[in-house]
C-alpha cells in the first residue's frame, strides 16, 4: 500500500482543475494556483503546503493512492509528493531521482504510535504529566477537576488531580502543563481550600516561566465580583511568567455547558506541550483528531457512543429490606461481582432475577426516572441512571436504602403519595395574566419572554426529579406538614416565571413564607451536598428566601433574625451566634454586654429564636436555672468579619 507523508504544488501551476477534479479531498484549486487544503494537514493552513507540513491522521494512507493519480495527471507535473512507506512508486510519478532518494532517506521507521505523523508519535512518547489544580467551597470544582482528569488521558495525557489546601507553590515553577478549575466564594474571596496557597503564591511569588496554563472560573452573575478567584488566579499566574495556553472560561450557576466547551478546547491544546515546555501549536489539529479517537474502527452514523468500560468490581452490597406482611425489616449483605459500568437498576434486576425474586423496587427508562429515587452510600440518585462506578470502588462497600421522607411501601419502593398531596395544595401552575409579547430587531415576534429569561428558568427546571430532591430534605422525615424542597422549587420557578399572573405570584409566595414553607429547613447545606440538582436547588431556595425577607419587609422572627443579626456584626464587628454565655452569670454579665454590641440585639428584640426577648431575660434574672439551657456559644473579634457580612449581604444588598 502506498502512504503520502506530504504533498505539495511546485510553482508555475497553470490553475487546470485535474488534481481538485480526481482528489478534491487534498486539492483546492484557485485562481492563481492548487493549494492543499489545511484539513489534511498538521499545520491547518492553505497553501501550496512549500513548507512541507506532513499530512494528518490516516490521509496519507486512505488517499495515497488517489494523491498519486493527481499527481500523474498534471500537465505540467508541479504536483510533488514524499511516499512514507516501502510501496515502489510508478514510473514517472517522482520527478528526478533526487527526489527518490530523499524518499528513501526520509522514510521514517515504526511509529512509537500507531497511526500518527513523526512529530505526534514524538510529542506523544515524552513526558505526558499534566497537574490540575482545584479550589473548591461545595465540591463542583473538585468534580470537574476529577472529569477533565479523565478525558486528559484520552490525549496521551497522565492527569494528577491536586486539592489546593496545602500545597506547595514552589512546586508548580517545575511543571509543564497546570490546569486550575475553581469556584470563587462570597464577595470574590478564595474558596476555603484555596486560601493559604493562594496567600503562599503571594509572598513567594514563585516564577512560572516554563508553565503553560489555563484557568476555568466558576461563579455566580448575582454577585458583583463574578468569578473573581478565577482571574486572579489567571493574572498571578501571567504575572509570573506563565504561558495562557487558552483563555480563562467563564462558568455561571450551570456550569456544565461552559466546561465543556472549555476543557474540549483546552486539553488537546495543552496536550501539544512538549517536554521542554515548547507548544507544537502545529499538531494541534492532528492532537484534536487523536484524542476524539477518529479512525477506521468507530461506528459509522449520526451518533457513535462511547465504549463502555467493561471492568469488573467486586463490592460488598447491603440491600436495605422491608416486608409490609410481617412487618420486619433489616438489611441483606451480598458479596458480587457488577460491570463498572452497569447502573444501579442493572444490579437490582439481576439481584431479583437470580437471587430473591420478592426484591421490589421502582423501574425507569434508564434516562433518570422521577420515580427510581433511593439512597445510596449517602447520595440521593436516581437508580436507572447512576453507574455503579460512580458510588463505589472496586473492593468497596454499596448501602442502599429507600429515599428519605416518605413511608416505605416494600424494600426501596417508597409511598409518594405524601409528595403529590403536597405539590396539590402548593398549586404550582401557570396562571397568567395578559402581557405584551417580545419582538426582535425586525419587528417579528418572538415571544412573551425575553431570552436571558427563558435560559434562567429552563436552568432552574432543569433537575431530573422534583420528587428525588423531596428525599435530600433533613426536616421532612421528621415533619409530616413541610412541603418539601421539590415542591418549593416549583413554586419559587413560577414565581421568577414572567408569565405568572400577579395574584397567582402573591399567593405563591405568601405559601413559601408559610410555616410549612421554605422556612421549615433549617439548613439547605444538607440539600447543597447532593450533587448538581441539590447545589442548583439549595441556590435557588436561598434566593427565595432573600425575595421573601425582601417582599415583607423583614417582617416575622425570620426576618429579625437576619435584620438585626446583619447590623449588629457590622456595628460591633464581631460574631456572637444568639446571645452572649455571660447573660447566665447575672447582672454584671449583662454589664460587660453593653461594650460588646450583644444588649442592643437583646434591646431590639433580636434572640435566638426571633421570639419575644423576655424569654432570654428569664435565664439572666434568675441564674443557674439558664446554665445550660443554652448551647455553645462563641463572642470573638473577627479579623475578616466581612466574610461573615456577605451571608447577609447575599439575602439583601440593603444590610
Amino acid at each position: 500500500m502506498v502512504v503520502v507523508a506530504k504533498v505539495w504544488i511546485d510553482e508555475d501551476c497553470i490553475t487546470c482543475d485535474a488534481c481538485q477534479d480526481i482528489c478534491p479531498e487534498v486539492f483546492s484549486v484557485t485562481e492563481e494556483t492548487s493549494q492543499i487544503l489545511a484539513a489534511v494537514r498538521v499545520d491547518g493552513k492553505f497553501d501550496r503546503n512549500t513548507q512541507g507540513a506532513l499530512l494528518s491522521g490516516s490521509f496519507g494512507a486512505e488517499l495515497g493512492d488517489i494523491i498519486l493519480e493527481a499527481a500523474e495527471a498534471c500537465p505540467v507535473e508541479v504536483i510533488k509528493f514524499e511516499l512514507a512507506t516501502d510501496g515502489a512508486a510508478p514510473e514517472a510519478e517522482t520527478s528526478t531521482a533526487e527526489a527518490a532518494a530523499e524518499v528513501a532517506a526520509t522514510t521514517a521507521p515504526a511509529a512509537a504510535v500507531a497511526g500518527v505523523s513523526e512529530g505526534l508519535s514524538s510529542l506523544l512518547s515524552g513526558d505526558r504529566s499534566l497537574s490540575i489544580f482545584f479550589g473548591s467551597q461545595t465540591g463542583n470544582a473538585s468534580g470537574l477537576a476529577e472529569k477533565t482528569a479523565k478525558l486528559a488521558s484520552n490525549y496521551g495525557l497522565e492527569p494528577t488531580i491536586l486539592d489546593m489546601d496545602g500545597y506547595d507553590p514552589s512546586k508548580i515553577s517545575s511543571m509543564k502543563r497546570v490546569l486550575i478549575i475553581t469556584s470563587t466564594w462570597g464577595e470574590g474571596e478564595m474558596p476555603d481550600n484555596a486560601e493559604n496557597m493562594w496567600q503562599a503564591i503571594n509572598s513567594g511569588n514563585p516564577s512560572m516561566s516554563g508553565v503553560s496554563y489555563s484557568v476555568c472560573a466558576l461563579g455566580d452573575t448575582s454577585y458583583d465580583e463574578y468569578c473573581k478567584a478565577g482571574h486572579d488566579w489567571n493574572n498571578k499566574m501571567q504575572s509570573l511568567g506563565g504561558t495562557q495556553i487558552h483563555p480563562i472560561q467563564e462558568c455561571n450557576v450551570d456550569y456544565e455547558p461552559p466546561w465543556k466547551i472549555w476543557v474540549n478546547e483546552v486539553l488537546p491544546r495543552i496536550a501539544c506541550v512538549d517536554s521542554s515546555g515548547t507548544f507544537l501549536e502545529d499538531l494541534v489539529i492532528e492532537m484534536i483528531a487523536y484524542g476524539s479517537g477518529e479512525d477506521d474502527d468507530l461506528v459509522e452514523g449520526d451518533f457513535s457512543p462511547t465504549p463502555l468500560n467493561g471492568e469488573q468490581l467486586s463490592i460488598t452490597l447491603e440491600l436495605f429490606r422491608y416486608q409490609p406482611e410481617t412487618g420486619q425489616q433489616g438489611w441483606d449483605t451480598i458479596e458480587c461481582a457488577v460491570p463498572a459500568h452497569a447502573s444501579l437498576e442493572d444490579l437490582f434486576t439481576n439481584i431479583q432475577s437470580s437471587i430473591d425474586g420478592s426484591f421490589s423496587f421502582r423501574r425507569g427508562n434508564h434516562a433518570g426516572s422521577p420515580i427510581t429515587g433511593v439512597q445510596a452510600n449517602g447520595r440521593i440518585v436516581l437508580s436507572d441512571m447512576v453507574r455503579i462506578e460512580s458510588l463505589v470502588k472496586n473492593g468497596g462497600s454499596l448501602k442502599v436504602e429507600p429515599l428519605p421522607g416518605h413511608p416505605i411501601i416494600r424494600d426501596l419502593i417508597v409511598d409518594m403519595s405524601h409528595y403529590e398531596r403536597h405539590r396539590s395544595r402548593a398549586e404550582p401552575w401557570m396562571k397568567t395574566d395578559d402581557r405584551v409579547g417580545e419582538y426582535v430587531a425586525n419587528g417579528s415576534a418572538m415571544g412573551t419572554m425575553e431570552i436571558s429569561t427563558a435560559v434562567a428558568l429552563h436552568q432552574m427546571n432543569s433537575v431530573h426529579s422534583f420528587q428525588y430532591l423531596q428525599g435530600m430534605s433533613d426536616t421532612l422525615p421528621h415533619d409530616i406538614h413541610y412541603e418539601g424542597p421539590g415542591i418549593h422549587l416549583q413554586q419559587w420557578i413560577r414565581c421568577c416565571d414572567p408569565r405568572t399572573g400577579l395574584k397567582q405570584k402573591q399567593n405563591l409566595l405568601e405559601s413559601l413564607n408559610d410555616v410549612d414553607g421554605v422556612w421549615s429547613e433549617a439548613d439547605l447545606a444538607s440539600i447543597a451536598r447532593q450533587g448538581q440538582d441539590g447545589s442548583k436547588t439549595a441556590d435557588a431556595l436561598n434566593r427565595a428566601r432573600a425575595a421573601l425577607l425582601a417582599e415583607y419587609r423583614y417582617a416575622g422572627k425570620h426576618g429579625r433574625l437576619v435584620k438585626w443579626y446583619g447590623r449588629s456584626v457590622k456595628w460591633s464587628g464581631k460574631v456572637n451566634e444568639t446571645t452572649l454565655y455571660r447573660q447566665v452569670l447575672g447582672p454584671l454579665g449583662l454589664v460587660s454586654n453593653v461594650f460588646s454590641g450583644v444588649s442592643a440585639r437583646m434591646m431590639l428584640a433580636f434572640t435566638r429564636n426571633g421570639g419575644p426577648p423576655i424569654r432570654s431575660l428569664q435565664a439572666l434574672l434568675l441564674p443557674p436555672a439558664g446554665v445550660g439551657r443554652i448551647p455553645n456559644m462563641f463572642n470573638t473579634k473577627v479579623d475578616d468579619h466581612h466574610e461573615v457580612v456577605s451571608i447577609f449581604n447575599e439575602l439583601d444588598q440593603r444590610l
